[in-house]
């Protein structure tokens, strides 16, 4: 630590002769100069202080019989400057400081002041000026071990702010430097010794990026940090003082101080933004900056004995000095050109003097009648500096940090609610679903009971019928018992009629025995490795078989029972000739009871020959027959139809022919009428198959195929069943001609809104449709047919394709860095894509894409883009 005279040694220890207090700024003469500011900016000239070291112990000696150069009036706030013994000059300073004065006085006159300005949000400045060995660095660094009412300036500063600030909201920061022959070095790591200054080209602030920071928490780190400081500051014995410091000393407090804002000091746009976020309004930040400066003494040569490496180091100094003195004057004289760039001391000192910094100044003297020259030099420079005006600035600002972490807490809650609700809705869902469920069963239940009931009355309405022809028998009986024969020979009729049923139910059975044996032949021609394999139409032909052989047996068995009625009823008709009365009612009765197993048997048949049909293949039955088979009633038949069709339309050969018949129609009738997950999922795969020719995306796209397949996709839960409906939409996305139109029907937000799957396969067929429509798009605005931005942009497509751009999946991957290439070929899409992050997606696959196309198109697309051009060179990267 530099010590000098009384105050470096501490041998001098004088009362306080008077209570401190903030000395009032006077007004500032009429041509000092005014830098224009902003409405809040204060004005605040520059304080000057002057403080007189006692004499020495040299000059005890030396000047015994000399009287001292200056004479002080601390209750005039001046000071005498004697010429001779008969003529002296008066200077006013705003605070005269006799050699008596203490260090806490020395404290709150000068430098209290600037710190309760820091603390409210303004930047000030604590600076000692003055020859060697005139006590700077006791005034303003003494850490006051040994005697705590010896503590400098910068001591008892921090001690201030650190008792003002709160360690929950608040923070400090010190910087301790020093400007040692025109290079900045940090003495709190002695290896940053060339530290660059940098000038915000909007502000004019000034900043040391490269310094050391450190955060003080309490007093005791901080003396610890000026102890470390000092110990690493330059200083050398000259013949002014055994201590001299040889290098300009600063040190920088970053204060941050929050305070709770008033609504009145809040501009109209700023309530409105705190309106937005639901009246959470940031507190108010401030920020102010303490710089204390202990400069250098000044010195002549020939008293100060410098020589060798102190000479040069003198010079740094007295030319540093000279650099401010200059930058002083002119501002004093309100001077067009401050030259602040002549010396890297007026470059850090720019906000202290005219600037916004509230700057108080306190230069020491000595009272030696020897240095007489020194003491009024220093003296006029405190003269100049008192013509000097600051305009006080506040640095105030929201804390958006703290606002932050409010809303992060915030937004926690919202999700944790929102979560809640979700439940709820979930639940909500499920028992209005089990509700449902409940009364489809019940009302299914109900339905049972009533064609119970119906039933049960058809058969007492038939029990009704069988007695009313039981009376009427009786009645036919006794009018007719007279004329039996000619009953009798219309009994014969009934008879015949019944044989010509038999023989017609036999000839039906032939053929259908006939039908069987070709089934079965047909069935040979299949080998045992298809149906091995899992066939489905092979399974389907086996079942249909077997099916038939058990409607053979029933049809033999029905012919019996036909054949033992015929017998019966010739039997009965023999009876009759010996009996004509009796026989003519009976005939009547078994020819009501041999009719009803015959109409069964017809409509047996019909279901037969309808199950047959399906078991054709298409050269043997016939496409329009498969088709058929789509409507039928039977779901399992419907099933097996559509698979059959879903296997031809994979056929590029069938896929006309399918659509010639119908089959596209009765498809899409599939998806329309029936919610059987299997159907739906089948006929979609047929339709994407069948999606994959041209003519026939534009047939779809006519019959309402598009709103068909999202209403699908909206309903649908199964993974196989999206990846089928996908992949329609896909296929369909590849046409140029078919976009806007896609887009309007909602095959875009059907596309996107099946991501909600996430399983791999449908994400798979996602993506390969975004990749068609924007290739389509991209071919489209390069020929000049489109312009404006993408509509998979405008769907709000882009977060899901930056999100999966490096998705594990390759395949899903490759399809979207394709996407993403073709969008960013259009420049109007440039804007959107550099804000959502896809300028960054596209440089990793311009750089790491495994397929050289992709990487190729990726970096001819960025390069030949100005908007990508622009945002690359802004952000330095190169591609």
């Amino acid at each position: 630590m530099a010590t000098g005279g009384g105050y470096r040694n501490g041998v001098h220890k004088a009362p306080n002769l008077r209570t401190s207090s903030s000395f009032k700024s006077k007004v500032p003469p009429s041509n000092v100069r005014r830098s224009s500011s902003s409405a809040d900016s204060v004005s605040g000239r520059v304080r000057v202080a002057v403080r007189l070291r006692p004499r020495n112990a040299e000059e005890l000696v030396a000047d015994a019989d000399f009287a001292d150069c200056v004479e002080l009036q601390p209750e005039l706030k001046r000071l005498k400057l004697r010429k001779n013994n008969w003529d002296s000059d008066t200077y006013e300073f705003d605070e005269v400081l006799t050699e008596f004065a203490s260090q806490k006085r020395v404290y709150e006159v000068v430098a209290k002041p600037v710190v309760e300005s820091v603390l409210d949000g303004y930047n000030g400045t604590v600076m000692a000026y003055g020859q060697t060995g005139t006590g700077k660095t006791y005034t303003l660094g003494r850490l006051g071990d040994e005697d705590t009412s010896a503590r400098g300036i910068m001591v008892r500063a921090m001690e201030d702010i650190l008792a003002n600030l709160s360690p929950e909201t608040d923070s400090v920061s010190v910087s301790y430097l020093q400007l040692y022959m025109e290079t900045i070095q940090d003495l709190l790591n002695p290896a940053n010794d060339n530290i660059s200054i940098v000038e915000d080209q909007r502000t004019g602030d000034v900043s040391l990026p490269g310094a050391t920071v450190l955060e003080i928490r309490d007093q005791q780190s901080f003396i610890e940090l000026l102890r470390v400081g000092e110990a690493h500051r330059i200083a050398a014995n000259t013949k002014l003082n055994t201590e001299s410091s040889r290098s300009h000393a600063l040190l920088m407090v970053q204060v941050k101080r929050s305070v709770s804002g008033r609504d009145d000091d809040l501009s109209l746009e700023t309530q409105n933004r705190s309106a937005l976020v639901g009246n959470l309004r940031p507190p108010m930040l401030r920020k102010g900056k303490l710089i204390v400066v202990d400069l250098a003494g000044s010195e002549r040569i020939h008293k100060s004995g410098s020589e060798g490496q102190m000479l040069e180091e003198a010079k740094s100094i007295n030319l540093s000095l000279s650099a401010l003195g200059k930058c002083i004057n002119a501002l004093a004289e309100n001077s067009s050109h401050v030259p602040v760039r002549d010396s890297k001391l007026t470059r850090l000192l720019k906000d202290s003097f005219g600037g916004t910094s509230r700057t108080s100044l306190i230069v020491t003297i000595g009272p030696s009648p020897r240095h007489r020259a020194e003491t009024a030099s220093t003296i006029l420079f405190g003269q100049r500096a008192m013509k000097v005006e600051n305009m006080l600035k506040i640095k105030e600002e929201f804390d958006y940090k703290s606002l932050s972490k409010r809303l992060e807490m915030e937004i926690d809650k919202l999700i944790a609610e929102n979560e809640r609700q979700q439940k709820v809705y979930e639940n909500e869902i499920e028992r209005i679903r089990l509700e449902a469920q409940k009364r489809v069963a019940e009302a299914e239940r109900n339905y049972v009971e009533a064609l119970e009931e119906e039933k049960t009355k058809c058969q007492m309405d038939y029990m009704e019928s069988i007695k009313k022809l039981e009376e009427k028998w009786t009645i036919n009986h006794q009018k007719h018992a007279i004329n039996g024969e000619v009953h009798t020979g219309a009994s014969n009729e009934e008879v015949a009629e019944l044989k010509t049923l038999l023989q017609n139910e036999v000839r039906l059975r032939k053929a259908a025995e006939e039908e069987i044996h070709n089934l079965k032949d047909q069935l040979l021609k299949f080998s045992k490795g298809e149906l091995a394999g899992g066939n489905a139409d092979g399974f389907s032909l086996q079942e249909v078989l077997e099916e038939e052989s058990r409607e053979k047996k029933k049809l033999e068995e029905e012919v019996r029972v036909l054949r033992s009625q015929l017998a019966q009823l010739s039997m009965e008709a023999n009876q009759t000739r010996s009996y004509p009365e009796r026989g003519n009612i009976g005939n009547a009765l078994h020819g009501l009871d041999g009719l009803t197993p015959l109409s069964h048997l017809r409509s047996r048949d019909g279901n037969n020959g309808e199950r047959a049909s399906i078991t054709n293949l298409h050269e043997q039955v016939g496409l329009q027959k498969i088709l058929s088979l789509l409507e039928s009633e039977d779901a399992s038949v419907r099933i097996h139809a559509v698979k059959v069709v879903a296997n031809l339309a994979a056929e590029e050969a069938n896929q006309g022919k399918i659509v010639e018949a119908g089959g596209l129609t009765s498809l899409l009738m599939l998806l329309r009428r029936y919610e059987d997950e299997t159907i739906r999922r089948i006929a979609a795969g047929a339709i994407a198959n069948l999606a994959m020719n041209e003519a026939n995306q534009e047939l779809i796209m006519a019959q309402g195929g598009v709103c068909l397949l999202a209403m699908t996709a909206s309903d649908a839960e199964d993974p196989q069943t999206l990846r089928m409906v996908a992949g329609a939409i896909a296929n369909l996305c590849g046409n140029d001609k078919l976009q806007t139109r896609l887009r309007s029907e909602g095959g875009i937000k059907a596309l996107l809104g099946m991501v909600r799957c996430r399983h791999p396969d449908v994400l798979s067929q996602v993506a390969r449709g975004i990749a068609n429509f924007a290739k389509c798009e991209s071919r489209a605005a390069s020929q000049g047919t489109r312009d404006g931005r993408s509509l998979l942009i405008e769907d709000g497509a882009l977060p899901w394709i930056v999100q999966n751009a490096n998705n594990e999946a390759s395949l899903i991957r490759r399809h979207v860095e394709l996407a993403l290439c073709h969008l960013a070929q259009h420049e109007v899409n440039a804007k959107d894509m550099i804000s959502g992050g896809a300028l960054w997606e596209l440089v990793r696959i311009s750089r790491d894409c495994s397929r050289e196309d992709i990487r190729s198109l990726a970096r001819r697309t960025l390069t030949s883009s100005s908007t990508f051009q622009a945002e690359m060179r802004r952000l330095r990267i190169e591609v």
